[in-house]
C-alpha cells in the first residue's frame, strides 16, 4: 500500500460511516484500510448503493411472473411481450444532484437510466419523468422553486433530445414538502430480442476487463454518498458531487456497445453509474462469484494528476466496464475506436473473490468482493405508525368554508391549479417523435409506443400521489398502483409489470421507515391483484433539507401490453351525440382531493391531520379495469379516461380538450344521487372510475361485456359547451374554450412572475 495519513474519526465521519460502521470495515480487513478502500467501503456501503435500510422490506415486493425474463438485481428489469421480442425498463431518481445543480443534475438523472437500458443490450425507444417541485408562488422560496423547474426541464429536454430518444410522458407535481427538495425520477425503456439480452457478470478467468466511453475526470467523486445524505444550507457547495453530461457522446456509446454486443465478443457489460468504476467492477464480479484486477494507471484520464481514490469513485458521465471474451478483445477496441470513443483494456477477471486495485505499480486497494456486496450492513430500523392512525370523525363539507360557491368556478379555478392544469409548457420542450415510434403524446393517461415489425404497442404512465401516501401509506400506495395500472387500460392496454421509484426522508427517522413498510405492504397487495410483478427500482431516502423531509413519495412505472395497434384508445371525445358512461361509482371522498387543496383552501398538512384518504376495492378496481379492456378490445368505445384528481367534472373537461383534431367538443351531463353533496359528485376523487365514450347503436354489447360491473350513462358529446346537471337542477355551464383557457395557460403564468 502507498505511504498514506492515518485514517482519523474526522475523516470516517466525512465518508459517511457510524463507529459501529468503521469497527465492521476493521474486521474485514484485519488491518486500517487504505485512503482508497475507505472510499470503496464507503461508497458501496452509502444507502444510495447497499439499500442497507430497505433491504430487509423490500424483500415482501412480489418480483416474479410469466413474462419476467430479468428480475429486480441487474441494471433493468426486463419482460417478454411475445414473439422473441422483449421490453427492459427501470425508473431511477437523481433528486439530490438536481437539487445542487438543477439542469445536470436531471441531465445525467437521463443519461444514466438511459444507460441502464442499453447495458441490457436493448436500445432505448421513450423516456418519461416524474418531477415534484415546491410551489412556485410561495413567498419564501418561490424564486428558487421556480429556478430548479426551469433547470431540471432543461437538462431534461436537453439530454433526452440530443441523444435522440422520444419523452413521451410523465407527471409534474408541486407541494410544499418539495421546496428545496425536488424529485426527479427518470424512466426509461427500451427494445431487445430475447436472445440478444446481455447481463452485468464478470464471467470468464482470464477474460479481459476494457473502460469505454468518455474519460475520467473528478466530476461526482462521492455522488453515492452524497445522495445518502440530508442537505443544510451548505449543500449547494457539494456542486462538485454532479456529474456533467454528454449526450452526443452517449449517443455513441450506445451505437458502439450495441454493435459489440452483436458481434458476440462481449462476456459481460456494466453502466459505471452511481460510484462509478468501483460499483461497476465489484457488481459484475460479485454476480458471477469472481475476482477482478485492475490497472488505474491505464485508465482514460482527463485530468492530471489523479489519484486512485478519485479513480475509483469518480462519477464521470457515459462509461461502461465490458468483459470480453479472450482473444477477441482487440475486436472489441476497433468497434469503439469506429465509434471514436475510448476503450482500454485495464485488467482481467481472476480467480477467488477479491478486488485488487493497482495505480503506478503500487496496490492500493485488495478487498473480498463479497464483503462490499453481499455483506454491506443491514438495518431493520425502528419504525412507529402512531401519525398514520386514521381518525374516526368524518370529513364534512358543510364546516368548511369554500372560496366560491358557484361550481363553474370553481371548475376554472381547479383547472388552473398547479396540479391540475396543462403542463404542455414542460412537454413542449421534449422531443416526443423522435424514431417515429409514438402513437400517444405527451397529456394522456399513457403514453404509447408502437413496436416495428409488429402490430403490438407498449404503453407506459408515472404515478405519484404523496398526499395520499402521507395520510395512509398502505391505501395510499395500493391507490398509486390501480390509478396506474387504469391509465395503461384507459388506452386499452394490459398492464404486465412496474418500476418503483421510492423516495422518503430520513430513514433514521421512525415514522419514516413505517411510512416505507407500509408503503410495501400496499404496493405488493396491490401489484399481486393486477399480476404486475416489479421487475426494478430505486430506493432515495434523505430527501430533507434542513431537517424537512418530503411526503412519502412512492412513484409507480407502469407497463401495458396493446396486442393490436388498431385497438389504441385515446381520451378525447371523437363525435357529437356519443352516449357518455361510467364504469365504477361515485362515493364520498372529497377529504383528500384537489377540491380540500384548491377550493376550500386546505393545507397538505391539514389534510394529512384530517387522516382520510378514499378506500380502494381492488376488487371492483380489476373489474371495472377488465371491463374497459374487454371494451375496448371488441372496438366497442371511442374514448376512455381515468376519473382522478379533480374528479369527475375535471375528467370530464380534459375530455373536452382532448377532442378530435383539437376541435373543441362539449359534454352534457346529468348526475343523481341524492346522498352525497354535489361537490363530491363533482369534484370528490373516487377510485375505480372509468369515462367511456361510444355510439349509441353499441348500448346494448356494451352492457352485455360489462356485465355485472358497475354501468351508468350520465350524458353525451355535444357542441361546444360542457354542462353538468344535478337531479334536473344545473350546477356548471360554461364554454369549452374558456374552460382550456384557464387550464392551458396557468402554468405558463405562473412561470411568468
Amino acid at each position: 500500500m502507498t505511504n498514506e495519513p492515518k485514517i482519523t474519526p474526522e475523516i470516517v465521519a466525512q465518508h459517511g460511516f457510524t463507529p459501529e460502521e468503521y469497527e465492521k470495515v476493521l474486521e474485514i480487513m484485519g488491518r486500517e484500510p487504505s485512503m482508497t478502500e475507505l472510499g470503496i467501503f464507503s461508497v458501496m456501503w452509502s444507502e444510495h448503493c447497499s439499500y442497507k435500510s430497505s433491504r430487509v422490506h423490500l424483500g415482501r415486493l412480489p418480483t416474479t411472473g410469466e413474462r419476467v425474463i430479468v428480475p429486480p438485481g441487474e441494471n433493468a428489469g426486463v419482460v417478454d411481450i411475445g414473439d422473441d421480442w422483449c421490453v427492459a425498463f427501470k425508473v431511477e431518481s437523481h433528486n439530490h444532484p438536481s437539487f445542487i445543480e438543477p439542469f445536470q443534475g436531471a441531465a445525467t438523472g437521463v443519461g444514466g437510466i438511459l444507460r441502464d437500458v442499453f447495458t441490457m443490450g436493448a436500445r432505448p425507444v421513450a423516456a418519461m419523468n416524474s418531477l415534484r417541485f415546491g410551489p412556485l408562488n410561495d413567498e419564501k422560496n418561490g424564486r428558487r422553486n421556480t429556478s430548479i423547474l426551469k433547470g431540471c426541464v432543461d437538462g431534461i429536454a436537453h439530454y433526452g433530445n440530443c441523444f435522440g430518444v422520444p419523452t413521451v410522458g410523465g407527471e409534474v407535481v408541486f407541494d410544499e414538502s418539495y421546496s428545496l427538495n425536488p424529485l426527479v425520477n427518470a424512466f426509461a425503456l427500451g427494445i431487445v430480442r430475447k436472445d440478444q439480452i446481455f447481463f452485468g457478470k464478470a464471467e470468464g478467468i482470464g477474460n479481459p476487463v476494457l473502460y469505454v466511453g468518455a474519460k475520467t475526470g473528478r466530476d461526482g467523486i462521492h455522488g453515492a454518498t452524497m445522495a445518502s445524505a440530508e442537505f443544510d444550507e451548505e449543500a449547494l457547495e457539494k456542486r462538485p458531487t454532479v456529474q456533467v453530461g454528454d449526450p452526443f457522446l452517449e449517443k455513441l456509446l450506445l451505437e458502439a456497445c450495441l454493435e459489440a454486443m452483436r458481434s458476440g465478443a462481449i462476456a459481460g457489460i456494466q453502466d459505471m453509474g452511481a460510484a462509478g468504476l468501483t460499483s461497476s467492477s465489484v457488481e459484475m464480479a460479485s454476480r458471477a462469484g469472481t475476482g477482478l484486477e485492475l490497472d488505474l494507471t491505464l485508465v482514460p484520464q482527463r485530468e492530471t494528476g489523479m489519484t486512485a481514490y478519485e479513480m475509483m469513485l469518480s462519477e464521470s458521465q457515459e462509461r461502461m466496464l465490458i468483459v470480453a471474451k479472450s482473444g477477441r478483445e482487440k475486436q472489441v477496441v476497433d468497434i469503439f475506436k469506429k465509434w471514436d470513443l475510448d476503450a482500454v483494456v485495464i485488467g482481467k477477471v481472476v480467480e477467488g473473490h477479491h478486488l485488487r486495485v493497482y495505480h503506478n505499480g503500487v496496490l492500493e486497494a485488495e478487498i473480498p468482493v463479497d464483503t462490499v456486496t453481499d455483506a454491506a450492513p443491514k438495518y431493520n430500523r425502528p419504525m412507529d405508525g402512531s401519525k398514520f392512525k386514521i381518525q374516526n370523525s368524518k370529513f364534512k363539507i358543510e364546516d368548511q368554508k369554500p372560496k366560491t360557491k358557484d361550481q363553474t368556478e370553481a371548475l376554472k379555478m381547479l383547472l388552473a391549479s398547479p396540479n391540475i392544469c396543462s403542463k404542455r409548457w414542460v412537454y413542449q420542450q421534449y422531443d416526443t417523435m423522435v424514431r417515429t415510434n409514438t402513437a400517444i403524446l405527451p397529456g394522456a393517461d399513457a403514453a404509447v409506443i408502437r413496436v416495428k415489425e409488429t402490430r403490438r404497442a407498449i404503453s407506459m404512465c408515472l404515478d405519484g400521489n404523496g398526499k395520499f401516501a402521507a395520510i395512509n401509506p398502505r391505501m395510499g400506495a395500493k391507490l398509486i398502483v390501480a390509478e396506474s395500472a387504469r391509465n395503461n387500460v384507459c388506452v386499452g392496454a394490459k398492464p404486465i409489470a412496474v418500476t418503483n421509484c421510492l423516495n422518503f426522508a430520513s430513514p433514521e427517522k421512525p415514522e419514516v421507515m413505517r411510512a416505507f413498510s407500509e408503503v410495501i405492504d400496499g404496493i405488493s397487495e396491490a401489484c399481486r391483484a393486477f399480476e404486475t410483478p416489479i421487475i426494478s427500482g430505486n430506493v432515495s431516502f434523505y430527501n430533507e433539507t434542513d431537517g424537512k423531509g418530503i411526503l412519502p413519495t412512492p412513484t409507480i412505472g407502469m407497463v401495458g401490453l396493446i396486442e393490436d395497434t388498431r385497438k389504441i384508445i385515446t381520451q378525447g371525445f371523437k363525435k357529437e351525440g356519443d352516449i357518455i358512461a361510467i364504469l365504477g361509482e361515485t362515493k364520498d371522498d372529497l377529504a383528500a382531493s384537489e377540491y380540500a387543496q384548491t377550493i376550500l383552501g386546505l393545507t397538505t398538512d391539514e389534510l394529512i391531520e384530517n387522516g382520510i384518504v378514499p378506500e380502494i376495492d381492488l376488487d371492483l378496481e380489476v373489474k371495472v379495469q377488465t371491463a374497459c379492456l374487454k371494451l375496448a378490445d371488441n372496438l366497442l368505445i371511442n374514448s376512455a379516461h381515468d376519473a382522478s384528481d379533480g374528479g369527475l367534472a375535471v375528467a370530464v373537461a380534459e375530455q373536452c380538450f382532448s377532442s378530435l383534431n383539437n376541435q373543441a367538443n362539449g359534454a352534457e351531463i346529468e348526475l343523481s344521487n341524492s346522498d352525497l353533496a354535489a361537490e363530491s359528485l363533482l369534484f370528490g376523487e373516487t377510485p375505480s372510475r372509468i369515462i367511456v365514450t361510444f355510439s349509441a347503436e353499441n348500448l346494448e354489447k356494451i352492457k352485455e361485456v360489462v356485465g355485472d360491473c358497475p354501468f351508468e350513462i350520465i350524458g353525451k358529446v355535444s357542441a361546444e359547451n360542457l354542462s353538468f346537471k344535478i337531479n334536473g337542477e344545473e350546477k356548471i355551464s360554461a364554454s369549452v374554450s374558456e374552460l382550456e383557457t384557464a387550464w392551458k395557460t396557468s402554468l405558463e403564468k405562473q412561470l411568468e412572475r
